[in-house]
Parts: C-alpha cells; structure tokens; sequence
C-alpha cells in the first residue's frame, strides 16, 4: 500500500497542504461530541489501543488521541499533509505511525494488516464507496467507526466537493455500514451539509 510515483488527487492535495501550512489543528467537534459519549464509556482506557485515521490529512482527529494514549495510524495520500502532521506530532513529543496511501486503491485483499487490528476507526470529509468495508474488516470486535462526510445538501453552499461521487445520498452513511451497529446517525445543514455516524462491531 505505500505510495509510488504521483497522481494528480495527489498533486493536488499537496499544492493545497503547501499552500495551507496552517491548517486546522482541532479536532472536529462531532469527533469530541462522539469520543466523549461512546468511546470513553464504551471502550475505556485500553491499554495499547488502536485506531485507524484514513484520510487524516494533517492528522487533528490522530493527534488529539495520541495526546491520551492511544496508538495512531494516520493514512493519507497527501505527502505535504503527513508532513505537517510529523512536524506537528513531533512538536507535541508524540509516537504515530504514519502511512502515505491512495485510498482508491485499497481492497480488502491488500489490507490484511489491517484486518481486526484496531479498536477505533475514524473517517472525515472523504468518501470512496469502496474503502467501507475495508473500514468495517479492520475494526476489531467491539470496536468502533466514527464516520464524517459531505452529503449532497452540500451543493446548496456552493463550496466544498462537487463530483456526486464524493457526495453522500440521503440515507447512504448509514446503511453503507449497516454490518455495524449504529449508536449515533444524523444528517445536519447548518453551516454544510453533512452525515454524522457512530458505529460499533
């Protein structure tokens, strides 16, 4: 799964990290919202607990975990992203894993290293259909997905992502994953259009 060469998603991601070298460090709100009335209570303090954040970007969700202990892997495609998130992990004396890696091309056959491996599975502001059971094999019993991403309510705004295929149905997040069992699910338009959704094994 290691990155080779350059795409143009890429490229793209990367202009944009080095462009934006200040991009947010906290964590999404409906993350802390779902970290403090689930994970906490549902899973404790773990010791040596895993989580998996694919398509971290600078890595605010991962680093926000590792900050309590847990041990992050950060999976983006964005070389520029990963670096800002080293940089900032280093900072904050912090130990993660760090993994640069088209999404688009990862299939349950070529993540057996993740398969039941973690106990926390984060997903934010990125949607490939495919990866949704890759997130579900790597999940360990119990555990749990916290899953965030635009819905088609988002065209109303005029800003964020406007390929249909990176927008979510009515419906979709939640049945997408319907071999969990869902704890939390909403669709919201407020400030954007988004599907919230926290799911256990």
């Amino acid at each position: 799964m290691a990155a080779a060469g350059t795409n143009p998603e890429r490229a793209r991601w990367n202009r944009r990290y080095a462009e934006e070298a200040r991009s947010p460090e906290i964590p999404d709100s409906f993350f802390i919202d779902a970290y403090q009335e689930y994970v906490e209570p549902l899973l404790g303090a773990r010791q040596g607990a895993l989580a998996l954040d694919v398509a971290a970007g600078a890595g605010r969700q991962g680093l926000w975990l590792a900050e309590r202990a847990w041990n992050v892997t950060l999976v983006d495609i964005s070389s520029e992203a990963l670096s800002l998130a080293r940089r900032r992990a280093a900072g904050r004396n912090l130990s993660i894993e760090f993994l640069e890696c088209d999404l688009t091309t990862v299939r349950s056959a070529q993540s057996q290293d993740w398969q039941g491996r973690f106990d926390l599975v984060l997903g934010f502001f990125y949607l490939h259909r495919d990866l949704f059971p890759v997130l579900v094999d790597a999940l360990k019993p119990g555990g749990l997905l916290i899953y965030k991403t635009y819905t088609r309510l988002q065209l109303s705004f005029g800003t964020g992502p406007a390929n249909p295929e990176h927008l979510l149905h009515p419906g979709e997040l939640r049945t997408a994953f319907s071999a969990l069992t869902p704890l939390s699910y909403r669709e919201t338009v407020r400030d954007r259009g988004v599907a919230e959704l926290v799911a256990q094994k």
